[in-house]
């Protein structure tokens, strides 16, 4: 009897008693302005268009008697005097083990019309960081199944990895080659601010139907509100976290950080803030931190983090790829250049780095990946007059021995999309071609 009525009792439980209620004064572009409700930032309210859609906003900032709030949905149809209802309580979302497989929205709805999903709990989409001194030292490794990360920019459990590249690199297609191979336990993929056609894309052809079926896919497609595609982020990254407290290894893809950022200059612009770093407002640099920082390892499970950011323009330094450098633990560059060779998946080794690297990997394993990257490194310094035809060679022992080894090296690092490189083999393969050998045992 307590099985069918729990969800009847728990409904009453969490519903207010007393309404708070406010009118609308003004709506410009995106933010809409009310007197009253009595609430706080990032509490939901709700209030009725002239067709009687429901629309739910959530509160954004509070300017004396203003309430700001910012709608999930359009605006279309709010007018001035319209009746806003505070929730009494901020977005939570209903997780559970029936999410593996699922596609939801922004505020863990399903989107893929497979029907509503069992929840056995409810976990609030902004939450804390778990504190600094109770997450443990990485020391173990997380397989991607590609062998330019496993190899040379290895990734430890619980590790955070940006993937840094301009538009159009393959940045979807490297997320979908670690959500098949990955040894992780669970996938929990973000799309936050994709073009709506990109979504059955990515689902098809880069994760695929193995690949979904130990996943959770968030989408808040680019033509959502900011609002939707900010609370996609934390969306995504609750349901991480109530994978990893059930003591499970959690792969967090998330794409893109960049439209993250955007979302929030948005919001923060139109709830007043001035513009500070190229049209950023200081909101956002003091979000990402807090998104990022939920990821990592933790006393039970871990979450493994790899952050898509777009580099307007080749720019690794603008604002918001600065500011991503100095949180991750590390990051991994697409480079168009070899794309444009057809080289995929196009990782620029000389730019990536893993700052684990050294926790994760064997001292053999360590040094087969130093010598890699110092062939790699002489054949680069050399380039020119090598294409030119003007090395000489005998000149330069060390260029002698890139050139030879480079050819390898290329081939060692291609791997078709849906190919799954076993990390022994991998390892061993690197090993072999640098002549570093494993000491025995």
């Amino acid at each position: 009897m307590e099985n069918i009525f729990s969800k009847y009792i728990e409904t009453v439980e969490n519903s207010e008693t007393i309404k708070y209620c406010g009118r609308v004064f003004r709506v410009q572009g995106s933010l809409i302005e009310s007197r009253g409700p009595r609430s706080v930032v990032g509490e939901l309210c709700w209030f009725n268009d002239k067709s009687g859609r429901k629309i739910t906003a959530e509160v954004i900032g509070i300017n004396n008697a203003s309430v700001q709030l910012m709608a999930y949905t359009d605006c279309a149809g709010i007018e001035a005097g319209t009746l806003v209802t505070a929730s009494g309580s901020c977005l939570e979302i209903p997780v559970s083990r029936s999410l593996l497989g699922r596609v939801i929205g922004p505020l863990g709805t399903p989107v893929d019309g497979k029907g509503g999903i069992s929840a056995t709990e409810r976990r609030a989409a902004l939450s804390s960081p778990p504190p600094a001194l109770s997450r443990p030292v990485i020391k173990k490794r997380v397989v991607t199944g590609i062998r330019s990360v496993d190899a040379l920019t290895p990734v430890g459990m619980g590790q955070r990895m940006g993937v840094f590249a301009g538009s159009g690199v393959g940045k979807s297609t490297f997320q979908g080659m670690i959500a098949r191979n990955t040894n992780a336990d669970v996938n929990v993929i973000a799309l936050i601010g994709e073009r709506g056609r990109e979504v059955n894309d990515f689902l098809e052809n880069n994760l695929g139907e193995e690949g979904l079926k130990k996943s959770v896919v968030v989408v808040s497609t680019g033509d959502q509100s900011a609002i939707a595609q900010l609370r996609g982020a934390y969306t995504a990254t609750a349901v991480a976290e109530y994978f990893r407290d059930q003591g499970l290894n959690v792969m967090l893809l998330f794409d893109s950080v960049t439209r993250f950022a955007y979302a929030q200059r948005e919001i923060g612009l139109a709830g007043g803030e001035p513009p500070a770093q190229r049209g950023y407002p200081p909101s956002v640099f003091a979000l990402m931190p807090k998104l990022m920082e939920r990821a990592g390892a933790a006393a039970s499970g871990s979450i493994t983090a790899f952050y898509t950011v777009l580099v307007d323009g080749g720019d690794m330094d603008e604002p918001v790829s600065d500011k991503a450098r100095s949180i991750l633990d590390g990051h991994i560059v697409l480079s168009r250049d070899l794309a444009a060779r057809g080289h995929y998946p196009p990782v620029d080794v000389l730019s990536s780095i893993s700052r684990l690297a050294s926790s994760v990997s064997s001292a053999a394993d360590q040094k087969a990946a130093e010598a890699a990257r110092g062939f790699l490194a002489d054949y680069a310094g050399a380039a020119d007059i090598i294409n030119a035809g003007a090395y000489k060679a005998g000149s330069s022992p060390a260029i002698d021995a890139a050139i030879a080894k480079k050819p390898q090296i290329d081939a060692f690092l291609k791997q078709p999309v849906y190919e799954n490189s076993p990390l022994e083999e991998t390892l061993q393969k690197l090993r072999e071609i640098t002549g570093i050998k494993e000491p025995e045992k």
